[in-house]
Formats: structure tokens, sequence, C-alpha cells
């Protein structure tokens, strides 16, 4: 299903054929390969932190490496796969597809270097200035806790480094169609943390946790050198210079300080999650970490991938005449919208219903206990709250990159974090006292208060897009559909949960979501919506497929 970009393949895909549009068809495939490495990413990733809870638990410790590890991951995010895809595949993607691999190759190999330049001054930085960045970001750590946090920070900064140049050679890969290889790559990553708490977890805590941020950079290191080869394979050419006499250069480079911008306010956004944990007491870091680990799941596996797969896609579109690209984009999003909410949908009802089931199968184990699966579903209930608003407001944002609009959404963006701020101040460190309940229960109000806000920047994105495009978004009885259907079913697989004599979390968890899975799939299907009908034959297929092997 993967191929390159060439002459032949763009001319077959621009003439069509007699079964189907190409286009749609490997954009289809390509969403398929995106979501299958991204599962595979983060079912390791999963696999990860139930490791982690088994050698930490909600431990001060715990949150100490959360909370360090949520410091260059800011780095990362600002430089990485958000800001680096929107500003750069658009414009690689559309010298690939003109066939021009010579200057396609001076631009990668331009920003690449620019990328190493930048990405090595503020590591550096970010090492010295350690310090200083823990008491802006962790003000309710002290003493010890501070002291560690500092350490692991000045170490993993080399290793964040690292994930921005794997992110580089996403955007370059995604742009040849090469998905899978770029979204399974941090499978290693995840490996090499797992395998340094499996060698080294008879030590102490503290040690451990030193022990495991430098299994983290060599992870980092494995999850880019993956990727190279590949590279070097599509870019025969491909060269890292200071050039950016090229107009193409230059044009990703305004594209992306508004992007850069927009990522920035994102992660301030984060930020200010993370420092509000930190003055809730212990463990309410790490059961916000916990929390975000579930949560992004299907964030990336649906709305993800339906996203990085259209981007290309869609940039490609916005080359045609006015009436054309718009009848193209508003088919596309469409379509990916209609996806992802099937998905979404049933995940948020199973985070606000069935979040302790769901936290006690992968999390609860050594030191992480029941009562901790507890409290970490009631931070995925808040999450539930804006879990389609953040999905769907990803699709919706890479249109605006596609058309090369990368301002508009930095202007949402600033109101989302402004909402997040105040709401998350109000109902995660106020209210909690006021309605007699322990501080650290603040964390869901986090969590709530920031899909609330999701939900407004969301709002806003479709209504602007929808007035220069036309118009987009899901039907009404489409969506009604869904819920009901995810209602019934969370209501038959809660009967399942109290009647089971069973107390193994794993086993709980298969039958309960099972039964939760299995009612939400035949209502959809009984009621009509297409995507249902998708899911059963694909499920059927590969089961005919396996059984024939």
């Amino acid at each position: 299903m993967e191929r390159g970009g060439g002459v032949e393949a763009n001319v077959s895909e621009r003439s069509g054929g007699p079964s189907g549009p190409p286009r749609a068809r490997r954009t289809g495939g390509a969403a398929t390969l995106v979501a299958i490495g991204i599962l595979c990413s983060r079912l390791v990733g999963l696999v990860r932190q139930r490791v982690f809870g088994h050698y930490f638990g909600l431990s001060d410790t715990a949150d100490a490496f959360n909370a360090a590890f949520r410091i260059p991951n800011i780095l990362q995010n600002l430089f990485g796969e958000g800001a680096l895809s929107a500003s750069f595949i658009p414009v690689y993607a559309a010298l690939v597809e003109r066939g021009d691999e010579r200057e396609a190759s001076r631009v990668a190999g331009a920003i690449g270097a620019i990328l190493a330049l930048v990405t090595s001054v503020l590591v550096l930085i970010g090492v010295i200035v350690t310090p200083l960045l823990i008491t802006v970001i962790a003000p309710g750590f002290s003493g010890a806790k501070r002291e560690l946090t500092i350490s692991l920070v000045r170490i993993l900064f080399p290793g964040t480094g690292l994930l921005v140049f794997s992110a580089w050679c996403l955007g370059i890969l995604n742009s040849h169609h090469k998905f899978l290889l770029s979204y399974t790559a941090p499978v290693l990553w995840n490996v090499a943390m797992i395998a340094t708490m499996v060698m080294f977890g008879e030590r102490s805590q503290d040690h451990l946790a030193v022990i495991l941020a430098w299994g983290s950079v060599i992870g980092s290191a494995l999850q880019f050198l993956v990727q190279v080869p590949s590279v070097r394979r599509l870019t025969p050419s491909l060269h890292l210079s200071l050039q950016t006499t090229s107009e193409h250069v230059r044009e990703v480079m305004n594209n992306f300080a508004p992007v850069f911008l927009s990522r920035g306010v994102v992660q301030l956004s984060s930020y200010i999650d993370s420092l509000l944990a930190t003055l809730l007491g212990t463990g309410a870091v790490s059961g916000f970490n916990a929390a975000q680990l579930l949560t992004t799941l299907p964030v990336s596996l649906f709305g993800g991938s339906v996203s990085a797969a259209e981007l290309p896609a869609m940039s490609r579109e916005a080359g045609q005449e006015s009436a054309a690209r718009n009848e193209a984009l508003r088919g596309r999003l469409d379509r990916g919208l209609r996806h992802i909410a099937f998905f979404v949908i049933p995940s948020a009802m199973a985070f606000f219903a069935l979040g302790d089931v769901i936290a006690a199968a992968l999390l609860q184990t050594g030191r992480f206990t029941h009562a901790d699966a507890v409290y970490v579903w009631a931070i995925v209930a808040g999450s539930a709250i804006g879990l389609l608003a953040q999905t769907l407001g990803r699709l919706y944002s890479s249109t605006y990159y596609a058309i090369r609009d990368t301002r508009t959404p930095v202007r949402y963006a600033i109101v989302r974090v402004v909402l997040t701020t105040v709401l998350g101040y109000l109902c995660g460190r106020r209210l909690p006292p006021l309605i007699g309940i322990p501080l650290e229960w603040g964390a869901a109000g986090l969590t709530a208060s920031a899909g609330v806000a999701g939900w407004v920047e969301f709002t806003m994105l479709r209504r602007t897009l929808n007035d220069r495009i036309g118009r987009t978004g899901l039907p009404a009885s489409f969506v009604a559909r869904l819920w009901v259907s995810a209602i019934a079913g969370a209501a038959a697989a809660w009967a399942v949960k109290l009647t089971l004599p069973f107390h193994d979390p794993i086993v709980v968890a298969i039958a309960v979501l099972g039964t939760y899975g299995t009612i939400y799939l035949g209502l959809t299907i009984a009621t009509g919506v297409p995507e249902a009908r998708g899911a059963l034959s694909r499920i059927t297929s590969r089961s005919r497929a396996s059984s024939s092997r």
C-alpha cells in the first residue's frame, strides 16, 4: 500500500481509473497505515506506563520524573511533529508532487540544518538554566523532589533534541507516502525505557529514575536512526546546508513562525495544567500524566492518523482553482470528520463511564493500586468532555495549514489557553475546597475545564473555515445515532460490571469492554451508520485472511 512519489505515480493519481478515485483510496490507505503505526506505538507506550506504575506508583519520584520529562518535551512538540509538519509538509509535498526532486532535497536539507542549529542551541541553554525552568514549571516541588527533577531534566534534554530530528524524518517520509515506519519508530523509544526498568528495577526509586532518563535518551537515538536509511533512499541528493536563498525554504520558515506560535500556545496550555497539578499534592502530576497517556490514544489513533494522512493530500488539492479546491477540501474534511467521530464518541463515553475498568486493566500492578486507578478514572472522565472537540479540531487545523493559513489557528489557540488558564485555576485549585473534597481531585477539574475550552476553539475553527470554503461538519442525526449507541453500550457494560464475580482487572475489562464494543457496533450497524458497516467488513475480512493462513 505504501509507494513513493514519482512522475508515473502522480500521473496515475490525477488520471483516475476504473476502480474509483485514486486519491481517496490512497488517503484511506495512508490513514490506515498511520493508525497502525500509532496503535503499535501507543500500545507499547501503555506497556511502558504499566511497567512505570509497577515500579514507581504515584510517588514523589514518579511526579519528579513525569514533570522532568514534560519540560524538554515542550521543545519536542514546539519544533517537532506539530509545527514542522504543518509548515514543512505542504511545501515539500508539493515539490515531490511536481517531480522536482532536486529542489525538494534542497528544501529538506536546509530545514534539517536549521533545525540542527536551533535545537542544539536550545538544548544547551535548557541544560544550563534547568533550575530556573523548574522554578517556573514545577513551583510546588521542593527539597529532594526538586533536586531530582533538575537532574532528570538535564539528562533528558539531549534526547529531546534527537526526537526533533525524528520528526524531520517523519515529514519527509509522510510526503513520500511512507507512513508506517515514521509512526512505528517510537516503539523503539518505548522499548528502550521498558528494558531499562526491567533490567534495573531493583534499584532505589530515585536511582532507577536517573537510569530510566538515560534509557530514554538511548531510545530517542534509536527512534531517529531507524528512519535515516529510508530518508536517504528517498532523497539520495539530500545534504544538510544552511542555504536559505530558496523561495521554498523561505516559505517554510515564514509558515513556521505562526505555527510555532500556535504550538507554543498549546504547549502553554499544557504547561499551565502541569503547573497547577504540582500544587495539588503527591500523585497529582503522575495521575495527570497517566490519564493523558490514556486519552491521547484515541486522539492520536483516530484524529492524528486522519489528520496526518490528509495534510499532504489537502496540500495537493489546495493548488486547484477556488471552486474545485473548496469542493475537494469539503469532501475530504467531511469524510474525515465522520471517521473520527465514529471512533472517538465511544472512546469518550468509555472514559466517562468505564474509566476505572480501563485504568485498572492497563495500569494496576505493583505500586499502582486500585485506588490509583479510580483516581485516574476521575481525570480521564474530565478529559472525555473535550475529547471529540480536540480530535475534530486537529483535522480542521490541518485544513487551514493545507491552504497555507497558519495564523487563524493561532488566534483561536490563544483564546483556548486563556480559557484553560482561568477555568483550570477555578475548577482545579479553588473548587475542591469549596465542595469539601481533597485538593488532589482538582486534577479532574483541570481536564474538564480544558475540554470546555477545546469546544470553544473547535467552534471558532469550524465557523471561520465554513465561511471560506463552504459548509462542513457532522450531520446532527449522525452524531445522535453515535451517542445513543454509545450510551446504550455503556449501560449494558455497567450491568455486566456489577454482576461479575471476578476481581482480576484484565478479565473484568475483557468482559465489560467487550460487551460495550459489541453493543455499540451492533446498534450503529442497525441504525445504518456506513462507517460501522465498513468497520465490520474490515474485521471479517481480516478474520477470514487469518483463518486462511
